[in-house]
Formats: structure tokens, sequence, C-alpha cells
């Protein structure tokens, strides 16, 4: 049997499971997505980069340690200032 295979076994005991219910509050409580950095909300914003452009990015994320997004944020607060 191929390991990503589902079984009748299988099948059983996620209806068993099913059946006997599921604790939904604890998953109610949690927001969606990421943590907020801050008290506003935040935007996700798309932004397209040429190959250079990316490039550019991941050394700046590599050289300084930084997520991409802390890269761009610096920089736009560097460009801002």
């Amino acid at each position: 049997m191929h390991e990503d295979q589902v079984t009748d076994a299988m099948i059983e005991s996620w209806v068993v499971e099913a059946e006997a219910g599921y604790a939904v509050e604890p998953l109610k409580r949690r927001g969606r997505g990421r943590p907020g950095r801050g008290a506003e909300p935040m935007q996700v914003v798309a932004v397209r980069l040429t190959s250079d452009e990316l490039a550019a990015l991941y050394r700046v994320v590599e050289r300084e340690h930084l997520s991409r997004s802390e890269a761009i944020r610096r920089a736009l607060n560097n460009y801002a200032a």
C-alpha cells in the first residue's frame, strides 16, 4: 500500500471521530491569519518585482537576516523619511 492511500480503517476512524463531535470553541477563539504587528489593522499588498529587484531584495534579506516583508517595510520607511 502507498503511504498516501486512504484505507477503510482510516475512514472508519474519521467517522467515529466526527460522530463523537469536535471541540470547536478553541478554534473559534483563534483569530484568522498571522498575528498583527501593532494595534492598527494591516493590509496585504501584492507587489510585482523584476528578477533584478527580487535578487536585490534577497541580498538584503540574507545580509540583514530579515524577512522579505521586514526588508520591504524598512525600505519604505527609509524612503518616506
